[in-house]
């Protein structure tokens, strides 16, 4: 297996972030850093992630998650289905005034968010162990990026979006089926092309709300 240094890995960070036109502050940027870094740890043991290499894990995790980061409104998103706590730990560090829930119910996952949060001191992310059918709450946005179809997304997530609400979803180049099969009361308010630095292939974003919904759009 190629080593990889802390320098190359910080320098994919920093040459995919302004790829993305994202501005960072230096502890934006470490945070970033040290969350891959626990990762890397962590996967050694608890095989959180099929991505092995902390290069790669900057591009398909850390940026595929920044990637989003315009779309993001707030104030508070629930990760649905976050793993190893993607996109959510992201776009907390990246948009600090943002109240972001993570929701798995994988317990060595969870426990993972939670030490995350805790040596990053990030105090706008809860991570809860819970399924999505049982958890109660409402949410200006739900955010799922590998979570399920379209359909399965918004049929279980519907009691946790508040009025107005968005659900965003994170897909790849089949979701024209599943946009084929929204149901009635569900509107495509619009989608957006993901390039992802250091990634190939077809990433989309996909913003949908209620029918009739007044929400200013991001």
């Amino acid at each position: 297996m190629t080593s990889v240094t802390p320098s190359t890995v910080e320098h994919r960070l920093v040459t995919g972030l302004a790829r993305l036109n994202l501005v960072v502050s230096d502890r934006q940027r470490q945070d970033l850093l040290a969350l891959i870094g626990l990762l890397h740890k962590w996967n050694h043991a608890y095989n959180l992630t099929a991505v092995r290499s902390p290069e790669q894990m900057v591009s398909r995790h850390l940026l595929d998650s920044a990637a989003v980061l315009p779309h993001v409104i707030g104030p508070n998103l629930l990760d649905v289905g976050s793993g190893a706590g993607f996109p959510g730990l992201a776009l907390a560090i990246l948009k600090p005034e943002l109240a972001v829930m993570l929701l798995d119910s994988n317990g060595k996952k969870v426990r993972f968010q939670r030490q995350a949060v805790l040596e990053l001191g990030l105090t706008n992310v809860t991570p809860v162990q819970a399924r999505v059918e049982t958890f109660e709450g409402h949410f200006d946005q739900l955010i799922s990026r590998a979570f399920a179809s379209l359909g399965d997304f918004i049929g279980l997530t519907r009691h946790l979006l508040s009025p107005n609400g968005q659900w965003l979803a994170m897909k790849g180049p089949a979701v024209e089926d599943e946009l084929a099969a929204l149901p009635e009361a569900v509107a495509l308010v619009s989608r957006h092309a993901l390039a992802v630095p250091f990634e190939e292939g077809n990433r989309q974003l996909v913003i949908l709300e209620r029918q009739g919904s007044t929400q200013d759009l991001p």
